[in-house]
């Protein structure tokens, strides 16, 4: 690498605020004050655009992480609230030649582990040799006995595929392991995106940069996912199982899934039936081949392990021991991250791999043995405490009083086999950029990297299998914990390579034949309904902002006088606002002086103005907030589904609606709902223009046209049965919140009839806004579902359409031509809007029985012979 070009005071100007103490390792500078190995052109790069330059960038790599969606939950955060992390535009600089060294030493570990595993399944040497105490394994809960097979054979497959590590560099500057991720290892795919971030974000520097690619190792991965399916079939299925959008890292599964082409799945999607585990779709039952998992071992199968887990899938092990499903990581590997072993595995490795261990971890204790334990309650507040059942949870003695200290040495004592202890490391400090000041300060940086089963050594035995290591991972900042969920902050991590690396694509060119293929009946039930209810909650969305829309307008140009003469009264009805409030109060104020109030605002007025905010502020139910997380919730669910740039204007319409809880103010509030409407219009009109025109996406049309025809039949009747103010003004209002009042002018000119609006909102079959539109539209796309029952005559849910659009051709027009006049007429249209309602609420319920629903057939288990 070359030297810097800066001179010590460009350098000390540009890191004025840099300082590391005396014992931390200092990965920017050496002992001796210069830049260390691979840094030189980073610092230059810097000193080129400036730090204004760099906080530019910054906000760069914000904003595009925001427009990706890129988010992780935190369970203990609020359930509706998801977060997006920030990416450092400095990247954690890993030089060739450390690299070399530390990629040696993870290969090992991960070798190790698997053979260690292979070893505790099989036939325990380590156990029976004393190297490891029987009682600490075997009291592990992610030990499990069921997990091992019903006969070993010659050909087994590894149960270590994806292996998670995280690492720090200690005072002296060596590398050192502080934990292992072998049941679910999360951070590949928030790797992988935070390097395609700050490409997009620093160009220049990424260009110029040699640089070790990280694409070529989930090529890799999907290499090793299909060679580890035990079926003959060319195109195995493979699937990702995921917790559901609740979980802290459903972004990076959905974007795993997508990005390497497999299924994304929730337990609920898939069943054990005759021993194989199916995907259920559209079209029925699909086998499945490999499952990447990303569920903790208790939880995988609710049939042999956790009894509540409504996360797994029943009867998932039994189906893993016969090998008809191949899990990765194997079910039980969840033992490797008892945080004890890390005191026994200098030893092991010796005995397991004949080769001493490159890198070790922290200083650690089993109080298990009485003379660890021993070592341990002596100088308690040397060390930290871990539960083996909660290694998550440290209790610090330094934080303890002289009772709780006596009480924890006790514990010790006598459960010491629960409990582990080991002594903190001090992580290096590296350089961060901190965007709110715009300068480069030090902190304390963690690291995750990730090795994998080399496709090529999948059938030789566990001892001589090899490990790929990506080169590069992720990094995360954090002075006070070493949690990557708590921390603020994340960084990449750049291995530098000898020479320029070519760019590397997970799409590649094809050699051989292929069958085209098209979304259809093999799509998910789980994504089909999820697509239905995010049409069906976008729409109620776009309903309710366009009517709060209407009632702030209304209730701002009446002004605080003239509320009694507005219809604001009845936008509150539809909007489904409790009135009981602003009754109360105005009977209140009608009894004062009217001179007492001259000069004062109206408290009517401030109520109301409270009330309509408050449904763009607060995640209540049916409130704007809470409406567009479900209609997100949903849509990160189909997020495979959908294209890049709808999924940008969906982030965007989140970030609008953020900002908007933060300026709450009424005239804000307005223009904040133009462009809500205006972004959810963008976003369904995306998803019209590049989704295919699958069963899924008729699954989401369906979705929207159903919410849409229910809010239009409750305002028709509102405005035209049961206001407490009809005429002009409501009317006024519902062309406007329906869209068509410039239709309208056009044809009748400035002349307002009801029986014109009806025609415009109920019978124009071409008015997209119409109910004859819409009912049209849902008997063309129910038409082409696929057929569940098996039978030529029509579903449920074609009948209760075909009923609706006989209710609406049967009504003589005639009859309703005297709307303003004629009670007869007046209830003529409330029997037809019943009459309406009732077969399009019931048709919610009939597509999700009919398509959405896991009823099985029963089916006897024991036959029956006559007298028996």
């Amino acid at each position: 690498m070359p030297k810097s070009s800066l001179t010590s005071e460009e350098l000390r100007q540009l890191l004025h605020e840099y300082q590391v103490p005396d014992d931390c390792h200092n990965e920017l500078f050496s002992p001796d004050g210069h830049l260390r190995s691979g840094w030189s052109w980073v610092m230059d790069d810097i000193a080129d655009i400036g730090l204004d330059g760099l906080a530019q960038q910054a906000d760069e790599a914000q904003h595009l992480l925001h427009e990706n969606g890129a988010t992780f939950n935190v369970h203990k955060d609020e359930p509706q609230r998801i977060r997006s992390w920030a990416l450092d535009p400095i990247p954690y600089i890993i030089a060739t030649e450390e690299w070399a060294e530390l990629e040696q030493g993870l290969a090992q570990r991960s070798r190790l582990l698997e053979a260690l595993v292979d070893d505790l399944y099989g036939p325990r040497r380590v156990i029976e040799e004393g190297l490891l105490p029987a009682e600490l394994v075997f009291s592990h809960p992610s030990f499990l006995f069921s997990a091992v097979g019903d006969a070993l054979t010659a050909e087994q497959r590894p149960m270590l595929i994806l292996h998670g590590m995280d690492v720090v560099r200690d005072a002296a500057g060596a590398w050192r392991i502080l934990s292992d991720l072998v049941q679910a290892p999360t951070g590949s795919g928030y790797a992988l995106e935070n390097r395609i971030i700050l490409a997009r974000a620093l160009p220049r520097l990424y260009r110029e940069a040699p640089l070790c690619r990280l694409a070529g190792f989930l090529q890799i991965q999907h290499r090793t996912l299909l060679e580890l399916a035990q079926t003959p079939r060319e195109e195995p299925n493979i699937v990702l199982l995921t917790p559901g959008p609740g979980s802290a890292g459903y972004f990076e599964h959905a974007w795993l899934a997508n990005y390497m082409n497999f299924s994304l799945v929730e337990g609920g999607d898939l069943v054990v039936r005759d021993g194989q585990v199916a995907m259920r779709s559209l079209g029925g039952l699909k086998r499945v081949d490999v499952i990447v998992r990303h569920i903790t071992d208790p939880w995988c199968d609710p049939l042999e392990l956790r009894g509540d887990s409504l996360l797994g899938v029943p009867g998932l092990m039994q189906a893993a021991r016969r090998g008809e499903v191949e899990i990765a990581n194997t079910l039980g590997v969840g033992v490797l991250e008892h945080p004890a072993l890390a005191g026994f595995l200098p030893s092991l490795c010796e005995f397991l791999l004949q080769e001493p261990l490159l890198l070790r971890g922290k200083d650690t204790r089993w109080c298990g043995d009485d003379q660890q334990c021993q070592d341990v309650t002596r100088q308690l507040s040397d060390w930290q405490i871990q539960h083996v059942h909660e290694p998550q949870n440290v209790i610090d003695p330094r934080q303890m009083d002289s009772t709780e200290r006596a009480k924890l040495n006790q514990e010790l004592c006598e459960n010491g086999h629960l409990y582990t202890a080991s002594k903190a490391l001090q992580p290096s400090m590296a350089p961060c950029f901190n965007r709110a000041n715009a300068t480069i300060e030090a902190h304390a940086v963690y690291l995750r990297f990730f090795t994998l089963t080399d496709p090529e050594d999948m059938r030789k035995p566990a001892l001589e299998r090899a490990f790929r290591v990506m080169p590069g991972g992720l990094a995360w900042v954090s002075d006070h914990a070493e949690t990557l969920i708590d921390s603020d902050l994340v960084k990449d991590i750049w291995v530098l390579a000898p020479v320029p690396q070519p760019h590397i694509s997970m799409l590649q060119h094809a050699h051989k034949p292929i069958i085209a293929t098209r979304d259809g009946e093999d799509l998910p039930t789980r994504v089909a309904e999820s697509l239905f209810w995010m049409g069906r909650y976008g729409e109620r969305l776009d309903n309710r902002a366009r009517l709060l829309r209407e009632s702030l307008t209304h209730l701002l140009e009446y002004g605080q006088r003239n509320l009694a003469e507005s219809v604001i009264s009845d936008l509150f009805v539809a909007l489904r606002i409790n009135l009981q409030d602003v009754h109360n109060l105005q009977s209140m104020e009608s009894r004062k002086s009217p001179k007492a109030m001259v000069g004062k605002t109206n408290p009517q007025f401030l109520l109301m103005r409270k009330q309509l905010l408050a449904l763009l502020s607060e995640e209540a139910p049916d409130n704007l907030p809470w409406l567009f997380s479900l209609l997100l919730r949903n849509g990160r669910a189909a997020r495979a589904h959908l294209g890049d740039d709808a999924w940008r204007t969906l982030n965007t319409l989140r970030q609008k609606l953020e900002e908007q809880t933060r300026s709450p103010g009424a005239t804000s509030a307005r223009r904040s709902l133009e462009e809500v409407i205006t972004y959810l219009a963008a976003f369904f009109g995306l998803c019209n223009e590049t989704m295919p025109h699958h069963y899924g996406w008729r699954f989401m049309d369906i979705g929207r046209f159903i919410d849409r025809l229910q809010s239009t039949l409750d305002l028709l009747r509102l405005a035209l049965v049961s206001s407490t103010r009809p005429g002009i003004p409501l009317w006024e209002v519902v062309l406007a919140s329906t869209d068509n009042l410039t239709a309208y002018r056009r044809r009748y000119r400035s002349q307002l009839y009801p029986i014109a609006i009806l025609d415009l909102l109920l019978f124009d079959e071409t008015n997209p806004r119409s109910v004859g539109y819409m009912l049209k539209r849902l008997g063309r796309q129910i038409e082409r579902l696929p057929n569940q029952t098996g039978t030529p005559f029509r579903s449920r849910e074609a009948r209760l359409v075909i009923e609706a659009t006989s209710r609406l051709h049967l009504v003589a027009p005639e009859s309703l031509s005297e709307l303003d006049h004629s009670e007869e007429a007046l209830a003529v249209l409330a029997q037809l809007l019943t009459d309406l309602m009732e077969p399009i609420s019931a048709l919610s319920d009939a597509i999700s029985h009919s398509h959405f629903s896991h009823a099985e057939t029963p089916r006897q288990l024991v036959n029956v012979q006559g007298g028996v």
